[in-house]
Parts: C-alpha cells; sequence; structure tokens
C-alpha cells in the first residue's frame, strides 16, 4: 500500500506541487495569527498571576476618608485578597533624570515588595529600607550603575535610587519606605484588590461598586482595573490580529477548496488505476488509505515548512506589534502550543477534506472502473450545449461554456476557489490604500528640525526659538512651520505620568488626524489618540487634570485622533502657560510648498545654521509597512495558488475529454479553437467569481478598518473605493481563471489525433 501511495505522488507531482503550497500557505498565515493571539493575552496573564496583580489599583482622597475605614473595605464578600492601606503622593522631579524628563512622580510608601496583592519583582538592587530611599519602577529593568542616582524632588530631602522593580500592576512610579511618604506629606491612600471574579469589565464595575459602598461619594480619586493595563499590554497587537486572522481563514478555506478538488480530480482521472488495484487485491480501506497518503504525503511538508517560516516570520511581526509597549517583566514569544497546533490540526484537515473523495474511490467497483477507461463519461453540460449552439456565438465559445455544467461539484470548488482569490485581491487593494493614506495623512513634503546643544547631538544653535523659526520661514518652499516641545505632567488619580505635546501653530496634519471632535483651538484644550482614551476608560468631553511642579490644569477633552501615543496628549501653545511657562521649543516642522525639494530644503537648513539638524519625515510607518507588506505577500501567494487550482481543474478536464477533443479536431477543429474553447470554460466562472468576490473583499476590508483598537480611521481613509478601480478588480477573476488554464490549454491543442484515438 506505501508503494503504491509513493508511486500515485511521483505521478502526480503538479497535484503534490498545489496541494503542499496551499497548505504551506495556510499554515504560515494559522502560526502568525495563532502566535499573534497568544502573545496579546499569555504573557500578561502569566506575569499578572506570577505577581499576583490588583484586579483594582484604587486611590482615595486622604482628605476625606481614613485609612481604618478604607482597610474594612477589603473584607468585602467579593474580595479574594488586598493590600493597604498604602500612603500616597506625588513628588516633582527638578531634573531630567535615567533617561527620563523632569517632572512628577508617583509615590507610594510600602514597607516591602511581597504581599498579597501586587507582588513587585525587584530587577535589581534592592527594596527601600530607610528614609530617603527609592526603588523605581522600570519595566526593562535598569542598569546596576544607575544605582546610587539621586533625585531632586523638592521640598526636601533628595531620593536616593536603592533598586529597580517592575509591577504588572503598575501601581506606582515608585516606592519608598512607609516613614518616608508620611514625610512627603501625602495626599491620598492606595488600596490594591483582588476579587472572586474580574474578567471582564462588568465583574471589575461590580468588586469596585461594593468596596467603594458606604464610603464618601467623592473618596474615589481614580480606579484602574487590570483590565485596561491588558488591553494596553495587546492594543498594538490586536491590531494586527484582525489582519492576519482574516488572510490565516482565507488561507485554510483555499486549502480546504483545493485538497478536495485535487484529490476528487485524482479519483475521477484515476478510475482506471482504482480498479487495477481492487483487481490485485487492495481491499477498499486499502484503496482509500492510497488516496489519503497521496494528499498527506505533500500536506505534512508543506505543513513542517509552513510552521518553521510562521515562526520565524512571526518574531518580526511581534516585535512592531509590541514596540513602545511596556511590558514589564512578560515574555513575548511564540507560544510552544502554536506549532503543535499546527503540525497536528492543519494535516487532519487537509485529510478531513479529502476523505469525501477518497470513499467514492473505496465504493467504486473494480469492473466498472476497469472497463470505463477513462472517466465516466456524462450527458450533462450537452443540454446547455446545444441551447448555445442555437446562438449567434462562435462554436467554440458555446463548447467552452457548456463544460462547466458537465462538472457541477468540481465547477462550484473552482469558483469557489476563483472566488476566494478576487476577495482576497479586494481585500488588499482596500487594506493597502488605507494604510498608504494613513501613513501619508497630510499635504506636502515635510522636514523636520532639531536644535542641537550641549546636551544633544552635534554643535548646539546661537539661535533662540524665535529667531529659528523666523530662519525657517524664510528659507525659499517653506510654506508653514509648526514648532513643538513637550511636558511631563501627572494626570490626577493616575500613577503613570503623561506627555503633554504642545504645538505653536497649527499641525498642517490637524485636520486630516481629527476623527472625531476637533483640533485643540485655545488653553484647557487636548486631544488624544483612542489608545490613551482606551486604557484610561475616557472619551471625548470628558475632563482631566494635568499637574506639573505641583501647578493644577484642567483640561477638556475637544478630539480624538486617528492614531496617537498612548502615553501623551496633544495641546497648543496657550496651554504652556499654564503648564510650564517658559518651555521653548524642541523641535520644528516645515510643511513645503507643492513641488519643493524636501532635500534641498534640509541641505539649505544645514548651510544656514550648523546647529539645525534637519530630517526628511518619510511616508507610512513600521506598522503600515508591515499591513501592507503581509497584504501584498499574502495576496500574491493566494492568488497564485487559486491559479494553480484552475490549472489543476483544467488539467484534468483536458484529460478526461482528450478522445472528444480528438474528435473534435478530426473534423477540423484548429488549434486555436481548442485554446479558445478551454479558456472560455473558465473565463465565464472567473467573471461569476469576480462579480461576487468584490462585495465579499468590500466588506471583509469595511470590517477590519472599523476594527482596529490603537487606530480610528476616518471615513475618508475608508472611501477607498471608485469605479476604474472596481472594474480593474473584476478583472482579477478573469485573469486567475485565464493564467491558470493557459497552460493546460496550450497542451491540449497540441494533442494530436492519432495519439488520443491510439490511446482509445
Amino acid at each position: 500500500m506505501w508503494r503504491s501511495s509513493r508511486a500515485a505522488v511521483r505521478r502526480r507531482r503538479l497535484q503534490t506541487f498545489v496541494i503542499g503550497l496551499v497548505v504551506l500557505a495556510a499554515t504560515t498565515a494559522t502560526v502568525i495569527t495563532l502566535g499573534l493571539l497568544d502573545a496579546a493575552s499569555s504573557p500578561f496573564d502569566k506575569s499578572f498571576a506570577r505577581q499576583r496583580g490588583a484586579h483594582l489599583v484604587a486611590s482615595f482622597d486622604a482628605a476625606k476618608v481614613t485609612g481604618p475605614r478604607l482597610a474594612r473595605t477589603a473584607r468585602q464578600p467579593e474580595v479574594r485578597a488586598a493590600a493597604g492601606p498604602f500612603g500616597q503622593t506625588v513628588v516633582h522631579v527638578r531634573e531630567d533624570w535615567l533617561g527620563r524628563s523632569a517632572g512628577p512622580l508617583t509615590v507610594v510608601g510600602r514597607a516591602d515588595s511581597a504581599g498579597p496583592v501586587d507582588n513587585i519583582e525587584i530587577l535589581a538592587g534592592r527594596w527601600a529600607s530607610a528614609p530617603g530611599e527609592i526603588v523605581i519602577d522600570m519595566p526593562h529593568g535598569g542598569h546596576p550603575d544607575a544605582l546610587g542616582t539621586r533625585l531632586d524632588v523638592g521640598g526636601g530631602p533628595p531620593l536616593t535610587v536603592v533598586g529597580f522593580a517592575s509591577s504588572m500592576s503598575r501601581s506606582a512610579g515608585g516606592w519608598v519606605t512607609p516613614e518616608q511618604v508620611a514625610a512627603l506629606r501625602p495626599t491620598a491612600w492606595q488600596m490594591l484588590y483582588r476579587f472572586h471574579a474580574a474578567t471582564t469589565d462588568r465583574e471589575a464595575g461590580t468588586g469596585l461598586a461594593a468596596v467603594t459602598a458606604g464610603l464618601p461619594d467623592d473618596a474615589l480619586a481614580t480606579a484602574q482595573s487590570h483590565l485596561d493595563l491588558k488591553r494596553a499590554f495587546s492594543a498594538q497587537a490586536d491590531a494586527f490580529l484582525p489582519f492576519m486572522t482574516v488572510f490565516g481563514v482565507l488561507g485554510l478555506l483555499v486549502s480546504v477548496l483545493i485538497v478536495g478538488n485535487v484529490v476528487s480530480g485524482a479519483v475521477v482521472s484515476g478510475y482506471r488505476h482504482i480498479g487495477v488495484l481492487k483487481a490485485l487485491g487492495f481491499t477498499p480501506d486499502q484503496v482509500t488509505a492510497v488516496y489519503l497518503a497521496m494528499v498527506s504525503v505533500p500536506a505534512l511538508v508543506g505543513c513542517l515548512l509552513g510552521t518553521l517560516l510562521g515562526s520565524l516570520a512571526a518574531r518580526p511581526i511581534l516585535a512592531v506589534a509590541f514596540s513602545g509597549i511596556e511590558t514589564g517583566t512578560a515574555t513575548i514569544a511564540v507560544g510552544s502550543w502554536v506549532p503543535v497546533v499546527s503540525l497536528v490540526g492543519m494535516p487532519a484537515l487537509v485529510a478531513a477534506a479529502a476523505l469525501i473523495p477518497a470513499l467514492r474511490a473505496r465504493r467504486l467497483p473494480a469492473a466498472r472502473a476497469i472497463s470505463a477507461g477513462s472517466a465516466p463519461r456524462t450527458a450533462r453540460g450537452l443540454r446547455t450545449q446545444r441551447w448555445l449552439s442555437g446562438t449567434r456565438l462562435p462554436r467554440p465559445v458555446c463548447l467552452g461554456l457548456g463544460q462547466p455544467f458537465a462538472r457541477p461539484g468540481r465547477t462550484a470548488m473552482t469558483m469557489a476557489t476563483i472566488l476566494l482569490g478576487v476577495a482576497t485581491v479586494t481585500l488588499a487593494t482596500g487594506l493597502s490604500a488605507t494604510m498608504i493614506a494613513y501613513g501619508d495623512a497630510g499635504d506636502g513634503a515635510r522636514v523636520g528640525v532639531q536644535a542641537g546643544n550641549p546636551d544633544n547631538r552635534g554643535t548646539p544653535t546661537e539661535l533662540g526659538d524665535a529667531q529659528i523659526e523666523a530662519l525657517l520661514r524664510a528659507l525659499p518652499g517653506a510654506r508653514e512651520v509648526t514648532a513643538r516641545t513637550f511636558v511631563r505632567a501627572g494626570i490626577v488619580g493616575y500613577p503613570q505620568p503623561v506627555f503633554v505635546d504642545v504645538y505653536r501653530g497649527r499641525p498642517q496634519t490637524a485636520a486630516s488626524r481629527v476623527v472625531a471632535g476637533h483640533w485643540p483651538d485655545g488653553p484647557g484644550q487636548v486631544a488624544a489618540g483612542p489608545a490613551f482614551l482606551v486604557q484610561r476608560g475616557l472619551a471625548l468631553g470628558d475632563r482631566i487634570t494635568l499637574t506639573v511642579d505641583g501647578r493644577l490644569t484642567s483640561a477638556t477633552i475637544v478630539g480624538e485622533l486617528v492614531a496617537g501615543n498612548p502615553r501623551a496628549v496633544e495641546a497648543t501653545w496657550e496651554s504652556l502657560a499654564d503648564l510650564a511657562p517658559g518651555t521653548p521649543a524642541v523641535e520644528y516642522t516645515v510643511t513645503l510648498a507643492p513641488g519643493v525639494d524636501a532635500h534641498a530644503y534640509a541641505e539649505a537648513v544645514s548651510a544656514a545654521d550648523p546647529g539645525l539638524h534637519p530630517s526628511v519625515f518619510g511616508s507610512g510607518d513600521a506598522v503600515t509597512t508591515t499591513v501592507v507588506g503581509f497584504a501584498t505577500v499574502f495576496t500574491v501567494l493566494l492568488s497564485s495558488v487559486a491559479a494553480l487550482g484552475v490549472f489543476n481543474t483544467v488539467l484534468l478536464t483536458t484529460r478526461e475529454r482528450r478522445r472528444d477533443l480528438g474528435v473534435l479536431k478530426s473534423i477540423g477543429m484548429t488549434p486555436r479553437q481548442v485554446v479558445a474553447m478551454t479558456l472560455t470554460s473558465v473565463t465565464a466562472l472567473g467573471v461569476i467569481a469576480g462579480l461576487l468576490g468584490i462585495p465579499l473583499g468590500i466588506a471583509a476590508h469595511r470590517l477590519l478598518v472599523d476594527n482596529v483598537g490603537i487606530v480610528s480611521f476616518p471615513e475618508s481613509m475608508k472611501d477607498v473605493w471608485h469605479a476604474p478601480q472596481l472594474v480593474g478588480l473584476g478583472l482579477a477573476g478573469v485573469a486567475i481563471a485565464v493564467l491558470g488554464a493557459f497552460v493546460p490549454a496550450r497542451s491540449a491543442a497540441r494533442l494530436t489525433i492519432a495519439t488520443v484515438l491510439h490511446n482509445e
């Protein structure tokens, strides 16, 4: 039996190659998709559980509620474990430190790092054990040489860094002893809770309501759910996940269709071979096993290569997906279960797809198979061909249009394969257009300019802020100049600081970047991206209180950006007077007039002042490049696989109809007419598949771009469909069908009458 299976694999090399290729493509996409899905949740869950992370980090106003009263909240039936109350305050570091900007730092007083909740992991150094010592939350770990750094916090003695630690609960920016926090005059109490049930927002909300019941209405200053942290952890990976999932599902569907079509065709074209096997003594089960093995061998090879390729491709995608995310002690990698599931599940899926046609071979009587000589002829399709012969269409076209009706099952699978190919091309076209529009938001080329200083790179400039802007405006080609600076600020009620990006002059890309609300147009207004809003449970219209060096500034969120830094908000220069008056600009963005060479302008800036360092803004970013590149590669792969599926179908059909072709040639059909007849048989399928595949691809595109968590695409970036483009996509089905059928059509045209009749 194994010898017969190997012979079948060698005899059907093309079919073997097609099966291996589609399984490789589907497995690659599946491994990447499952790897992203695992990385988006599993590393956080494991590290969070190991540290006994807090389901809720709550801060209470120390002026409204006492510590003993908060300690009694741990007795609520919804609470599994609790820690606290711990004194909490915000100190203001006066100078840049350890690669961080000067600004607020939330400090909590804890006697040790362990506890029933939020078991903080020390990465370097030790825990603070005396007044004047502080442990810094450093998710990526601090360098041991940085231990001993002294922080000038103002209003008291400096704090010495004695350790670096990581908390998956993100409960504070630093920890000191209870005695030290008392000396810093805490303004809030921190409580850490673990609930019996907190897997959904509703359950977490129930726990919050339980622990705050009976407290003054305004005692709760802020509440941070672990679900928000988890969403922040996986936000960028979740943005990739829908893309990978859709392409993975498309790959699986194409695999099932083509494998089923190939094996079914092998059964039909191998009737004589099946009869010979049974005549030689093969049992029905052995015949079934031969055909299953014929499929399983290339499927297993394709699965092995696809698993290896997917595991390698997942690494750079995961690196992009988690770039800029504070992952703490979580390890980002493809889970060990992913390759195992792929290696077991994909061959099983292929075998299941091949089982039905293999059972047909099992039931076929030996005498009937041998006497058939070739596949049994069917009268289906003749009525259609006769009806078409009454029209004015050329005879080869009539015969070609009738061929699909002879094998309706094979026709349906072939058309479904082409349909999925068209849907994939349509989806990839829409995604590429949307992502390119996202990366190229704004009109005109742009040049970024940074001023050198003794602490920065290169030669320092002697020009002041206003002089630099005047110089940039005066250079030929400049249309608009926007200045930017940033301030590190705290948000009252949230332990982690944020950056406030402040702009002087309206950024040229402002209109295209705002998806809801409007760009800030005065003091007390900020705009933020969807990641910032989701991670903090905020929405358009909410008010936040920013604190810088003890100054409190209230701001309203008036705009939601298409995308943005999850740890930053954006404001106008008028807000700088309330936050950090006198702060100079650190960067300038020059929008050039149409037709101006950005590189020439950058050279002019360098020549005017060597202390200015220009750089030309490129289009797109890592996410855009990754999504467009993956979509393009996978589209080419799936389209090629779909064309190979058509190739296999037409090849089987021409082999079955060798006698008919000989008869047609004997009565005068030319080779060119044979090619026309063969191509017509699949062109009709391509037209129908194109008409059905375009709406499917458009619907998939809309579904994806509406559900990208870290980006809110405006309607202008979603509406990427135009009449000429749709016409071109409609021809994609025809192109896939014709490309797949051309070589078998030429082969059929070269058959000689003598060869065909001799074989009969």
